[in-house]
């Protein structure tokens, strides 16, 4: 029984970057002989067990053959005569397919190294093809390291998009993947590779749609890149990702199952963001149709990130940023007192919402004449 530290772990160490996530190939065991040293089986589809101290994953070398189309048709060998070679040949990137032994020396079978120097997105083998996901997760790592595809990868990614291939995939793990490249450093190389590899339009439609307006597609593309060096929340890039595609965003958001949070950032910004930047006089009636759109008394959150998104999209676009008078205006509205108009009330309930409104109106009047220049 051998064991060998693989896949993500050795890449970014060999990179000098922070270690999230262990996993491990066993060579040359058997379930028996797993579970009789302590390990908890855990895999569904193939022999996975958790270290009886560690916890981290232990999983045994195998082989996968395809059986059926989309990402789950295969079937795995497990044999203990399946060697590490063999285990790190069904990976997807040659970067992701090496490992390291007790002593710490790098098995590379497959020119990793070479390529993580290089600064090269390359396929192990002909087996990349048979699964969909592949491209989307060639296109995250693009995001995180911004490396180029190599021209063999790009033309068998383009294959699998000609062939239908990319068909099987499921919103599920769109989201997933889409939702993490979001957060990369370089979140428009995600796009960028999935358009060179033709894969955009049946993946994306919409941002597919969005590349043939060309000044659109590019400040969409640098807000990305901005919210990610600003650290921002998943919410707020996507919602950033969707500030200029055609409404209503409800299809969009049920094709990839996006969370609720996401969808709301998104339908919050597309709402608010004209009326944050217009350059024309400010009319109460606009902005507390806005503060009500962004449900600001009860989720003030929603407020802050369009707040933030609307300023990121204003700076790409080379337009003034948000006018102060919206912060101002948003604090006279709190300080209107709503549980006062709502005692005051108790004879005629219907008029309640009427007069609260006009008091938030009355109050954003005010504090605009009061920051008026």
């Amino acid at each position: 029984m051998q064991v060998y530290l693989v896949g993500g772990a050795v890449r970014d160490g060999l990179l000098g970057l922070a270690v999230k996530d262990r996993d491990w190939v066993v060579v040359g065991a058997t379930p028996e002989h797993m579970l009789a040293l302590g390990y908890a089986p855990v895999g569904k589809d193939f022999p996975v067990f958790l270290h009886p101290q560690s916890h981290e994953e232990y999983a045994l070398a195998r082989t996968e053959r395809k059986t059926a189309a989309g990402y789950h048709g295969f079937q795995f060998n497990t044999d203990v005569s399946v060697t590490l070679e063999q285990d790190l040949a069904r990976r997807d990137l040659s970067i992701n397919a090496m490992a390291q032994d007790a002593q710490g020396n790098i098995i590379d079978p497959y020119g990793g190294q070479a390529d993580l120097q290089a600064g090269l997105l390359r396929h192990v083998s002909a087996a990349f093809a048979e699964d969909p996901v592949r491209i989307l997760r060639v296109a995250r790592f693009a995001a995180r390291y911004n490396y180029q595809v190599a021209d063999e990868t790009m033309a068998l990614m383009r294959s699998m998009v000609s062939t239908g291939e990319v068909d099987a995939l499921v919103a599920e793990r769109v989201w997933q993947e889409l939702s993490r490249a979001l957060g990369e450093p370089h979140p428009q190389r995600f796009f960028e590779v999935l358009q060179q590899a033709t894969a955009l339009a049946k993946i994306l439609p919409s941002m597919a749609a969005l590349h043939q307006n060309p000044p659109a597609w590019h400040k969409t593309m640098q807000a990305l890149h901005t919210a990610s060096t600003q650290k921002r929340p998943v919410s707020l890039s996507y919602a950033l990702m969707c500030a200029y595609l055609p409404q209503p965003l409800q299809d969009l958001h049920l094709s990839l199952r996006v969370p609720k949070d996401c969808a709301d950032a998104a339908d919050v910004l597309q709402a608010a963001y004209p009326y944050l930047v217009q350059a024309d006089a400010l009319q109460a009636e606009d902005i507390l149709n806005v503060l009500q759109r962004c449900d600001v008394w009860r989720r003030p959150e929603r407020w802050q990130a369009a707040w933030e998104a609307s300023h990121i999209l204003a700076k790409v676009a080379e337009l003034p940023p948000p006018q102060a008078a919206w912060q101002h205006a948003l604090h006279a509205c709190l300080q209107v007192d709503v549980a006062a108009i709502v005692a005051s009330s108790t004879a005629d309930k219907a008029s309640i919402p009427k007069r609260i409104r006009q008091a938030r109106l009355a109050a954003i009047s005010q504090s605009l004449a009061s920051t008026a220049p």
